[in-house]
């Protein structure tokens, strides 16, 4: 079947199986590799991007069910050179350290702050409980958000 996504921007058209999902979509057909595959079961996030503004785990989604949308990833945050204040609070505050998990907590957060653009720890803690991380503690993590919070 033909699925047609704007991806960060740019209109991709493919045919593909109907059966393929969204996550192996962006990473064999559109070429986009920072959206990463962490479990297969949607319990890691380290595959979430945005459809249409909306955080989503790549990975329990259709690419037919993304026919007509609009897709974020991690790929289309920065800006040029110019990274996204998201990416750049990960970096300074050390959110980071494998690196497998961080493109889906930085899309997750920044979802996390277009719904509640000031929020307390509580707040990042519980928004990106769906996000798994093997290696940081979160501690960082949660430091990066409020960071990129207040950076605003």
């Amino acid at each position: 079947m033909e699925v047609s996504v704007t991806v960060n921007g740019t209109l991709h058209t493919h045919d593909v199986e109907p059966r393929t999902l969204l996550v192996h979509y962006l990473r064999d057909h559109v070429k986009l590799t920072g959206t990463n595959i962490g479990c297969d079961t949607s319990s890691c996030g380290a595959c979430t991007v945005h459809i249409d503004g909306e955080s989503v785990k790549s990975c329990t989604v259709l690419a037919a069910q993304a026919d007509g949308s609009s897709v974020t990833t991690i790929e289309g945050l920065a800006d040029g050179d110019t990274l996204h204040p998201m990416q750049q609070a990960f970096m300074e505050n050390h959110g980071l350290q494998c690196g497998y998990c961080t493109p889906g907590m930085i899309m997750a957060a920044t979802s996390l702050l277009d719904e509640i653009p000031h929020p307390t720890e509580q707040d990042v803690r519980i928004g990106l409980e769906g996000n798994l991380c093997r290696c940081t503690g979160y501690h960082n993590i949660v430091k990066a958000v409020l960071a990129a919070a207040e950076a605003g």
